[in-house]
């Protein structure tokens, strides 16, 4: 019985471990008309063979450019070079942080990711996690938050997109005051909110030409 019991357990963790290192990463949603995958990367994927990505069926990518006030991703330049190069749909985003003045933190983002009329709307990540420890009140978040997106929205002349985290919402609603289109995660399911334009699936996406694991976005046509 005892033997039994662990022929079991043991079955039972190499099917979990078949799941969660063959199935997921090589798991891609059914499109529907219209959309299309992507990837969103920075320079925790290193050097990326872009020519390969758009080979294993990826159509569009949002790459990183900075964050706070003086952060520059030291991949991007490479990263938005080449996905161009390999004809992939380019997007900047910029991790906002909360321990800096909003409009410091567009000037570093328009200065590494001036407006380009042939890109993707840029996006704003917002997430607690990774962020500093500063808590600032919701009335001073929303003023930041405003003066950055205004700032890099009068140079592009497009709305950005919001990536919002979980953990953000609940300390800052911001999906459906701010009223803008959203980059939403919702792992293998589809978003629920009607005013996603990216999905990203998951974070543990194979993809040819990049070494390691990488998050798989879905975008539809809007």
């Amino acid at each position: 019985m005892v033997v039994a019991l662990s022929v079991v357990v043991v079955v039972v963790c190499l099917l979990g471990a078949g799941v969660w290192f063959v199935f997921f990463p090589n798991w891609r949603p059914p499109l529907r008309t219209g959309e299309r995958f992507g990837i969103d990367v920075s320079s925790h994927q290193g050097s990326i063979q872009w020519q390969r990505v758009a080979g294993d069926e990826i159509g569009f990518a949002y790459i990183k450019a900075t964050e706070g006030s003086d952060f520059t991703d030291e991949k991007f330049a490479d990263n938005w070079r080449g996905a161009g190069a390999a004809g992939l749909r380019r997007g900047a985003y910029h991790y906002f942080t909360l321990c800096t003045p909003g409009a410091d933190q567009a000037t570093n983002f328009l200065r590494i990711a001036p407006p380009d009329l042939g890109a993707l709307p840029p996006a704003v990540n917002l997430e607690l996690v990774g962020n500093c420890a500063t808590r600032p009140s919701r009335a001073h978040l929303e003023r930041e938050l405003a003066a950055f997106l205004e700032r890099v929205e009068l140079a592009w002349h497009v709305p950005m997109v919001l990536y919002v985290g979980d953990e953000w919402e609940r300390m800052y609603p911001s999906r459906k005051r701010l009223g803008r289109t959203l980059w939403q995660l919702r792992v293998l399911r589809r978003p629920r909110q009607p005013q996603w334009v990216v999905w990203q699936v998951h974070g543990l996406a194979h993809v040819e030409g990049i070494k390691g694991r990488v998050d798989l976005d879905v975008m539809r046509k809007r």
